[in-house]
């Protein structure tokens, strides 16, 4: 007996050290709706099989990068992966061997000698992720309870996808894949696999909107509207980073653009990075107060939300379920979506920095580019900001969150006047200004947007004007919390309607 588990150990370890010294790339076998050829060339290869049809989906292609790091290779209720590392080695896997490993339960056999080892040392690990997961399910009910209590002012939405539902993919709705969990993450939780069978069953309707990132799309999914973000190949850390906080961060929140699914695909003899997220037809809020002029409440419900998501977003929260603090980073006009009642939420995580208690660790990921000059604090401008300390980042974030509130306080009617849509500083510096036209301004000149008279002859727009300038002081530190913001902006709502009702 010891001697056979001897041989096993030291057998599986020799595989395991010849597999992880192939560095080259290898040839697979191609077979599914995104293969463009019938061979493919990456790190590994593999063969799938999906339920969730009428037909099964059958699949063989290959991983290469950060697929290959987020590739879930096992069977579970509804689907199968098999990976295998040398060339060609998906060629001979039928649809019947995979499906087999489905519907079989396996029996119970006694156990003798080698096999034990060989069960402990393969199945051991499926066998304690299926208990974790369980366990998981039953200690969040326990969890979501008390974390209620503690982000009651500020959370108002518990839902998000849970992680083991990936059954009948090609039957449910966006609802069904985002709705049914008790855990909290808007992009946590989804295998791989499952993010993948999405992606690829999404049809590109109309592009929506081009930027310097790429270009966003209205596709369709099982009828529904989504929106499909296609990065360029050049901005694959900003895809990337995207991707690496929606999928490992808790972030379900009604303030923060919805995440589906991302992926790495082939179309037109070119790579594209997919991110895919809720799609909202009234667009970014620049776009929307560059159309449209909003009446007062509808004002203060937008500046409310934006905060809500900010405060969701800087908050930790502790627990085994827990989420990082985040920090945005690139906070604009521009990265705000308009729902369809008129509330927004934050959207473009491709620059957020993350930061744990725990550890005391500051992730700032491995994106190299800045934010919008345009909206960038004085301490960015000026290189002063403390790069070592995330609260600093917060406050970045909070001088940009003044600006967007002076950006809805234009397009506010107040009397029957309205000014039009202009970007912050747009009679200061040009259309692109440059770093040094923005620090001359903002750092040697400490100039601020301007406040037009009006604002002031109203009770709301005037304590508006007090808030935003509270987000634009010079030194960091003296800025206002989001928090603190959005008690404000709620306690300034709750004036505009007792004063409707009086009257």
């Amino acid at each position: 007996m010891g001697h056979c588990s001897a041989h096993v150990l030291l057998f599986m370890l020799l595989k395991i050290v010849q597999t992880s010294g192939e560095d080259g790339v290898i040839e697979c076998v191609c077979e599914g709706s995104s293969c463009m050829a019938e061979l493919c060339r990456g790190d590994q290869c593999y063969t799938s099989v999906t339920l969730g049809g009428p037909v099964p989906t059958f699949t063989r292609s290959c991983l290469q990068g950060a697929e290959k790091q987020r590739m879930i290779c096992h069977t579970a209720a509804n689907y199968v992966v098999e990976c295998c590392a040398l060339p060609m080695c998906n060629a001979n896997t039928s649809i019947e061997a995979l499906l087999s490993q489905l519907s079989t339960a396996p029996e119970a056999a006694p156990v003798r000698y080698c096999v034990e080892t060989l069960v402990l040392l393969v199945l051991g690990p499926v066998v304690v992720l299926a208990l974790l997961s369980l366990l998981s399910v039953l200690v969040c009910r326990r969890l979501h309870r008390g974390r209620l209590e503690r982000l009651r002012e500020y959370d108002p939405e518990q839902g998000a996808i849970d992680g083991l539902i990936a059954s009948n993919v090609g039957d449910s709705t966006l609802a069904d894949l985002l709705d049914h969990s008790c855990t909290s993450g808007s992009g946590s939780g989804l295998p791989f696999l499952v993010q993948r069978t999405v992606a690829r069953q999404i049809s590109l309707v109309e592009c929506v909107g081009k930027g310097r990132y790429g270009e966003v799309w209205r596709g369709q999914w099982q009828g529904e509207n989504v929106a499909v973000k296609i990065f360029s190949s050049r901005d694959e850390k900003s895809w990337f980073r995207e991707t690496e906080i929606y999928n490992t961060v808790l972030l379900r929140h009604e303030n923060i653009l919805g995440f589906m699914a991302s992926d790495m695909t082939s179309r037109n003899s070119s790579t594209q990075l997919w991110l895919i997220t809720h799609y909202h037809e009234h667009g970014s809020l620049y776009d929307y107060l560059g159309r449209v002029a909003v009446e007062m409440a509808d004002g203060l419900n937008m500046a409310a939300s934006v905060a809500s998501g900010l405060v969701h977003l800087h908050t930790e929260i502790f627990g085994t379920e827990g989420k990082p603090a985040i920090a945005h980073r690139d906070l604009k006009s521009k990265n705000i979506l308009v729902r369809k009642d008129l509330r927004c939420c934050i959207a473009d995580l491709g620059l957020a920095v993350t930061h744990s208690q725990s550890d005391n660790q500051l992730d700032m990921g491995n994106n190299p580019k800045v934010g919008t000059k345009r909206y960038m604090a004085p301490e960015v401008l000026d290189e002063s900001i403390q790069t070592d300390c995330f609260d600093a980042y917060k406050r970045v974030d909070i001088w940009a969150f003044g600006l967007v509130l002076w950006e809805i306080a234009r397009r506010t009617i107040s009397n029957g006047i309205v000014e039009e849509y202009k970007p912050p500083f747009y009679d200061l510096v040009p259309n692109d200004p440059s770093f040094d036209e923005m620090r001359k301004v903002v750092c040697v000149e400490q100039q601020r947007p301007f406040i037009p008279n009006r604002w002031f002859s109203d009770p709301t727009l005037s304590a508006q004007v007090k808030l935003m300038k509270e987000c634009w002081y010079q030194n960091p530190s003296a800025r206002l919390t989001a928090l603190r913001i959005k008690k404000t902006l709620d306690k300034i709502h709750s004036t505009l309607e007792k004063g409707k009702a009086d009257c």
